[in-house]
């Protein structure tokens, strides 16, 4: 299983090969060559952890309630009611409490979850670190959250809520495909030499991602604004987005599965990944590749499914908590055995990743406070995790092409006459901190230029910077 470098997979989430697992490249399998330097030696040290495969962590995203990567919101910001998850009502309390339902709303402990699956995305695409993929586990959260809004919303007809999770998915994919496209045609794409009249159908993709989309591993020339690699990177977070895709077209039957035998349904996946992410099957292409991410997140997806249906409040918290432990005991040590040329880097690993991010998600989800609002000292993140959650798509997306972009950006200081006699060094050894700055006002940016199209597409009113500022005023002046 090639790394991801965005895994924005999606986004791949760094100095990883450029092999791409969620498209199918027009060139070599082995993923592009190191490109040549673009300008300046400091993105020597960029591509030390750019040059990586778009397959690792929205990396990685888009993507993304009780709420998904792709959560979808009333006209005030507040999540579609569905049915509350079932509770165990406190002994003493008397029958008007026993019988009262949750007030419906966002859960803003899973939404700061969902934030920081995002940034974890971002910081890790820039940087490469591979203990990031330890730390935390952004993908394997990110399903575990679009699991938990999708059995709550399946109290509706299944057929009404795929129609819903799949119309508020293809408009922003659309709006990349349209300016991402023809970009790669227009720094030289010719894949009808190469591919044949099947491309046509594989770029079908690029609109409905059933599949994987065709890419060149080269596009452009190394002295342009981008360097060669830009394509495979732009292309990256797909991956995720065909088994965001996948997983809502299959939740009805693993709903259906998992009510009837929860505990099979739920670690099913994890006997799946042992067999066709260890080696002891395996499956060529992107075939192979699109089962092994439904094995690998399986188990995750299904656990936003147990965590919905209330499952934790039945198992003993020290009985789940050391269940967990001993499982990622197992992802590290099954990962010790197998490290690759980027060591610890979990998204090189899937059954190392499966557990590991198995046994993170259960734990998260078992102590889930489902807060109302962000408590204490967080609050101050209160618009911050608000916006992040509404364009979830749009950030994921985009992120890895954005970070693409900083560098002709920040290549203009050498263009500075006393940067490039005095400073030229000090600019070098901290490029990539300098893309982690220059990438945030970038999503800006697109947040703003294409983000109302989640909002069309979830057919709410369009907002240019939905990041609740308006409720906020509101429930103060009610309040006042």
């Amino acid at each position: 299983m090639t790394t991801q470098r965005i895994d924005l997979g999606g986004l791949s989430e760094d100095g990883h090969q450029a092999g791409h697992r969620g498209a199918s490249p027009s060139g070599p399998e082995s993923g592009p060559e190191p490109g040549a330097q673009t300008g300046t030696r400091a993105r020597d040290g960029f591509r030390a952890g750019l040059q990586a495969s778009p397959r690792h962590q929205a990396s990685e995203p888009l993507p993304i309630p009780s709420q998904d990567p792709f959560p979808s919101h009333g006209p005030s910001g507040v999540q579609d009611p569905g049915p509350t998850r079932n509770r165990v009502a406190p002994q003493d309390a008397g029958p008007a409490t026993a019988t009262a339902p949750k007030r419906p709303g966002r859960d803003r402990y899973l939404d700061l979850l969902r934030t920081i699956a995002l940034v974890r995305v971002v910081v890790y695409h820039i940087f490469g670190w591979a203990w990031l993929t330890v730390l935390f586990p952004s993908m394997g959260v990110m399903f575990a959250l679009a699991g938990s809004l999708m059995a709550r919303s399946l109290a509706r007809p299944a057929w009404e809520v795929i129609r819903g999770r799949v119309r508020r998915l293809l408009p922003p994919m659309w709006a990349f495909s349209a300016i991402v496209l023809p970009l790669i045609f227009y720094f030289g794409w010719k894949p009808l030499k190469e591919e044949g009249i099947w491309w046509f159908v594989k770029l079908a993709w690029y609109v409905v991602p059933v599949g994987a989309p065709p890419f060149p591993w080269h596009s452009g020339d190394n002295a342009g604004l981008l360097e060669q690699t830009w394509a495979v990177q732009a292309a990256g977070p797909l991956w995720y987005i065909r088994a965001y895709l996948w997983f809502v077209i299959a939740s009805p039957l693993l709903l259906w599965a998992f009510r009837r035998a929860p505990w099979a349904t739920l670690l099913a996946p994890l006997g799946l990944t042992a067999i066709v992410g260890s080696g002891l099957l395996t499956i060529p292409g992107e075939t192979g590749n699109a089962i092994t991410d439904f094995a690998v997140y399986g188990s995750c997806w299904v656990l936003g499914f147990a965590h919905q249906e209330g499952m934790f409040e039945k198992v003993p918290r020290y009985a789940a908590v050391s269940f967990s432990s001993l499982i990622m005991a197992f992802g590290l040590w099954w990962a010790s055995g197998h490290l690759g040329e980027d060591g610890w880097d979990l998204n090189d690993i899937p059954l190392a990743q499966a557990t590991w991010s198995f046994g993170f998600c259960v734990i998260l989800l078992i102590y889930s406070p489902s807060w109302r609002e962000l408590p204490g000292r967080l609050a101050r993140f209160d618009g911050l995790v608000t916006l992040a959650n509404n364009r979830a798509v749009t950030i994921y997306l985009w992120h890895n092409m954005l970070i693409m972009a900083t560098i002709p950006i920040i290549d203009l200081l050498w263009e500075i006459p006393y940067v490039d006699a005095h400073l030229g060094g000090f600019v070098e050894s901290v490029y990539v901190y300098l893309m982690l700055i220059a990438v945030w006002p970038l999503i800006g940016l697109m947040i703003v230029s294409v983000g109302w199209l989640e909002d069309v597409a979830a057919k709410r009113k369009p907002r240019l910077w939905p990041n609740g500022a308006g409720s906020r005023k509101r429930r103060r002046a009610r309040v006042a």
